[in-house]
């Protein structure tokens, strides 16, 4: 059928990948750093207390103390390139468009900060994206994490006339193609030491102890993704929960009474991993490779060391391939 003179340009249909990861502040001052943590801790997914409570002390205590100690903590890991969440996040997402090929369209978006995930969708629509896979890249679910993603992609298609079809990426804490990876990228990153560990340890991102009890699936994939690990490295993996905030129970054990209690133990020398974490970011390089390390040669251990997150690595490219490619069953196989 030819369209008439004055019809509005149709692109080519597509599929699309949206990766997702949690976010970071344009950059490592107190005014991006505030503005990142009141759209942060807004999110009702986030933070589970009645907003009428919850946003005068937002508001009040925390968003006019805290940004100028977290503003420094950025500081210490940020790059040439910027934050390194978005840095690493980006390069993976160049790297799986590389090894997805031009029949897929790939981006990235951040869940809080840029680039957003509505302002991402809109792109990838107009670039012909009708079929879009949105992927969070946390291996293990979380309301926090994986659902507030989510949340913002369905938002998005609220406000679009023509929506594009839309399929979410599940979580993958105990998939084959991630406890390989992991296992990949542990002994890659061991043989690149110039120490023995004692011990190795995953320290997770820590949640409130209430969201296990209301349903939350995270803590009991993270032991499984764990033990999956032990399993494959043949080794002791100890587990620990990091990142704590406020006064209430938080999941156990916690990543820096956990060192001390190794040190006590008589672990001199300690791996640490992070594999709740996608790619490296705050958490990991300053809360960990800095912050704990300190607390573990303060207490009496000799040798520290960091393992990275999977990040851009070949290990993680060939993962996310894996999944991605699983998740696109059926579309691919139909005209694009």
């Amino acid at each position: 059928m030819t369209l008439p003179p004055d019809h509005p340009a149709i692109p080519t249909p597509r599929v699309g990948v949206l990766i997702i990861n949690l976010g970071t502040p344009d950059a490592p001052d107190a005014k991006s750093v505030r503005r990142y943590l009141g759209e942060f801790l807004s999110d009702r997914r986030v933070v589970e207390i009645p907003p009428l409570l919850w946003q005068p002390i937002l508001r009040g205590v925390i968003l006019t103390t805290r940004p100028r100690k977290s503003a420094h903590a950025y500081g210490q890991v940020w790059t040439a390139e910027g934050s390194p969440l978005a840095v690493n996040t980006r390069a993976a997402a160049h790297a799986v468009q590389a090894a997805m090929g031009s029949d897929v369209h790939v981006d990235w978006a951040m869940r809080y900060g840029n680039p957003s995930i509505a302002s991402r969708l809109d792109a990838m629509k107009a670039a012909g994206c009708d079929r879009i896979l949105i992927a969070p890249l946390y291996p293990q679910y979380c309301g926090a994490t994986t659902a507030t993603a989510n949340d913002a992609a369905f938002a998005a298609l609220a406000r679009m006339r023509w929506q594009p079809a839309l399929r979410t990426l599940p979580p993958y804490h105990d998939d084959p193609a991630y406890i390989d990876a992991l296992k990949t990228s542990v002994e890659i990153s061991l043989a690149a030491l110039d120490f023995t560990p004692d011990a190795l340890l995953a320290s997770f991102h820590g949640m409130p102890e209430r969201t296990l009890h209301l349903g939350d699936p995270y803590h009991c994939q993270s032991v499984k993704t764990v033990r999956l690990l032990r399993d494959a490295l043949s080794l002791p993996v100890h587990m620990s929960f990091q990142s704590r905030f406020g006064r209430a129970k938080w999941l156990e054990p916690e990543t820096e009474s956990t060192l001390t209690k190794l040190v006590r133990e008589g672990v001199c020398n300690v791996a640490v991993l992070c594999p709740g974490f996608s790619a490296d970011c705050l958490e990991t390089l300053e809360e960990i490779a800095l912050r704990a390390k300190e607390v573990f040669l303060r207490e009496g251990g000799e040798k520290f060391a960091y393992l990275p997150c999977l990040n851009a690595s070949p290990e993680a490219i060939i993962l996310y391939h894996r999944l991605i490619s699983r998740e696109l069953s059926g579309w691919m196989d139909q005209p694009g």
